[in-house]
């Protein structure tokens, strides 16, 4: 037993001089996705299973919103700490959500699409006029894009008239009972009941959105305040695991397939058109936020131009030019 003992503290003795401690365990982190249908949010599953947050010390705990407005109140309520939203979701923020944008992670909307029924007679854009089309939530990236069309075609109050519905369940039932016309959300659920011919893409976005933040990450003050080394260390695994997906396209696509429930066919042809779109350091780009600040006062959601400071930090990324 001494013989035992004695080889025991010889092995931890050596163990510490050679600079060996043991692992700290992993700070549990409780992360939601705005949405959980949409491709863009899954960098957060590869990341996950990946073991690149882990890399950085973190726990993730992952869950999902239904649209902006639920988002904010889990911010809000302190019910999570970490948020991935849209860049319209930093008007809440301003309102008085306790929280604050600590990066943008996707530049203008090449992931948002326009969608009808298969057999709807809605064939191009010119027909949308006068159309209902639903949206997550009021103020929502989604419910802009539905202004944004408006204004670009000049439509005014006799144009498309958007609908708060929430996510696609009941966004696939209003269409097929035809209490809404289409649906504006994630281009790859378009793609996918595009091939299951329920649904039929007219248009992306970005013909009428060209530069903007589409998505953020937020994080609560309180997290922000008192823990912002794991504030950093998130934002270090999260564009770490863009950098991987951007050289591991087939571990990627994989993932967000199975996440997703869409088949590889439809994730490989999203991953092509929108992989480019990510943001690699999280910079807010001056010109892209005086649109998301235009964007507020067009839509109601503010009636004065925001501060950037009231909507964001850049204590965790680069500053570019002409940003404060």
């Amino acid at each position: 037993m001494r013989r035992m003992f004695r080889a025991a503290l010889t092995c931890a003795a050596i163990t510490l001089a050679a600079g060996f401690v043991p692992a700290h365990a992993a700070e549990k982190l409780r992360v939601a996705k705005v949405v959980p249908f949409a491709w863009s949010f899954t960098p957060l599953d590869i990341g996950i299973q990946a073991g690149i947050f882990a890399k950085h010390g973190l726990d993730i705990e992952e869950s999902a919103s239904a649209g902006d407005a639920k988002l904010q109140q889990l911010l809000a309520s302190n019910s999570i700490d970490i948020g991935i939203g849209s860049g319209p979701g930093m008007a809440f923020i301003v309102k008085g959500v306790p929280a604050k944008a600590v990066a943008a992670m996707f530049g203008a909307p090449q992931n948002m699409a326009v969608m009808v029924g298969y057999d709807s007679d809605i064939k191009t854009v010119a027909d949308l006029k006068g159309k209902k089309l639903g949206c997550t939530t009021v103020g929502s990236l989604t419910d802009w894009i539905g202004a944004r069309i408006n204004q670009k075609e000049g439509w005014g109050s006799d144009g498309i008239t958007t609908v708060p519905i929430g996510g696609m369940p009941p966004a696939r039932a209003a269409i097929k009972t035809h209490q809404i016309d289409g649906y504006i959300g994630a281009l790859e659920t378009g793609y996918a009941l595009e091939e299951a011919k329920e649904w039929r893409v007219i248009t992306g976005a970005t013909p009428f959105v060209d530069q903007f933040i589409t998505h953020v990450i937020f994080a609560t003050n309180d997290q922000i305040e008192k823990h912002p080394d794991t504030v950093k260390a998130f934002l270090d695994g999260w564009f770490e695991t863009i950098a991987y997906m951007k050289t591991h396209k087939a571990e990627s696509v994989a993932i967000s397939a199975k996440v997703l429930g869409l088949s590889e066919a439809v994730i490989s042809r999203v991953y092509d058109e929108q992989i480019g779109a990510f943001n690699t350091d999280g910079t807010f780009d001056p010109k892209a936020v005086a649109v998301l600040k235009k964007s507020y006062i067009e839509m109601g959601l503010l009636k004065d131009t925001p501060d950037d400071k009231e909507m964001f930090t850049t204590q965790f990324v680069p500053v570019k030019v002409g940003q404060q």
